[in-house]
């Protein structure tokens, strides 16, 4: 049995982790912690886990949920992971963390987030399909929730060299902006609305770039968000440009998707949709679901991909990670199906 524990567990990713591993036959959550609500019960911030757990919430120290933990997701703010996992580590536990603080190279990251990083560690970047070295890894950044959707829909056509240019188009449910309430997530401004934002300047575009430049060295990476009135998960059309000397592969469907079945071979996780991906089919589940359609007489083919947020976007991801530096098949505790209708 691997003990775990939850630093930050009163938000949207924290609360998902805690559903998800309540089912896990491999893990006991042990520990989470708040600082705010410290000595109340998990189901206070989580009313759907009451019954689930008996656990409260603890202002423990990084020592103290180390010594009790085989591996710790920290699931706190962006810029406040760095103050628990060098502790962490040092304190013998394993780590997986949600924010952004050990996603990037530490100049990217400063040039990115505009500030100074205070405890660069290495880490490995915790995309599975990408990057089968998380087994062995001490530290995982999980990736953002857009990356892993945009990553997902263009890595077998950038490994395969055929892409000049992709732009990204994502549209996201409101839970991407977390637990505490925005002038976009409030009802009125998001309801029948759709709320395009930081057009060109996105904070999750470095690790696109990295991702997609690991596989295909010279291309080039666009990407737009946008908020839509739903609760969970993102919508991602890649417009993806071939190379001239690759147009030839463009309108061979099968060679297409061979590519994509190929580089997927051994990621469960990732399916090839019948038609174009829904929501509502991967809503709760850790799935991204992948679909494509080449334009006639262009060098365009359209790309969507389809995944839960907070779940292969988020906390179902950590758990595949988690999984896999823990040697159990990384299914395990995840492999179910989405809440469609």
């Amino acid at each position: 049995m691997i003990d775990v524990g939850i630093v930050g567990g009163s938000g949207y990713t924290g609360g998902e982790l805690l559903r998800l591993l309540a089912n896990h036959p491999d893990v006991k959550v042990v520990a989470v912690t708040s600082r705010k609500l410290s000595g109340k019960s998990v189901a206070s911030a989580h009313p759907h886990l009451k019954g689930l757990y008996s656990l409260k919430f603890e202002a423990s120290t990084a020592k103290e949920v180390a010594e009790a933990c085989d591996i710790v997701f920290t699931a706190v703010p962006h810029g406040s992971a760095m103050d628990w996992v060098p502790d962490l580590l040092d304190a013998g536990s394993r780590v997986i963390d949600l924010s952004s603080d050990y996603r990037l190279p530490v100049d990217v990251f400063e040039k990115t987030y505009g500030t100074k990083h205070r405890a660069p560690r290495d880490a490995v970047f915790g995309l599975t399909e990408l990057h089968p070295e998380v087994a062995k890894a001490k530290l995982v950044g999980n990736p953002g929730c857009y990356p892993t959707g945009a990553t997902l829909a263009v890595a077998p056509l950038a490994k395969a060299g055929l892409v000049d240019r992709v732009v990204f188009d994502s549209k996201s449910g409101i839970s991407g902006a977390g637990a505490e309430p925005t002038e976009t997530s409030h009802y009125p401004n998001m309801a029948e609305n759709v709320i395009p934002y930081k057009l060109t300047t996105h904070r999750h575009v470095p690790e696109i770039k990295q991702e997609l430049t690991r596989l295909s060295p010279t291309i080039r990476v666009s990407f737009t968000p946008h908020v839509v009135p739903a609760v969970r998960g993102i919508l991602t059309t890649a417009h993806v440009f071939f190379r001239p000397d690759a147009l030839g592969t463009l309108q061979d469907r099968a060679k297409i998707a061979e590519i994509y079945s190929s580089f997927y071979r051994n990621a469960p996780f990732v399916r090839m949709a019948e038609g174009m991906p829904r929501l509502n089919a991967v809503r709760g589940s850790n799935f991204c679901d992948i679909g494509f359609e080449a334009e006639r007489e262009s060098d365009r083919l359209v790309v969507i991909s389809a995944i839960d947020n907070l779940v292969k976007g988020a906390s179902g991801q950590a758990i595949q990670n988690m999984n896999l530096m823990a040697g159990l098949d990384e299914r395990t505790g995840l492999w179910f199906a989405g809440m469609a209708p």
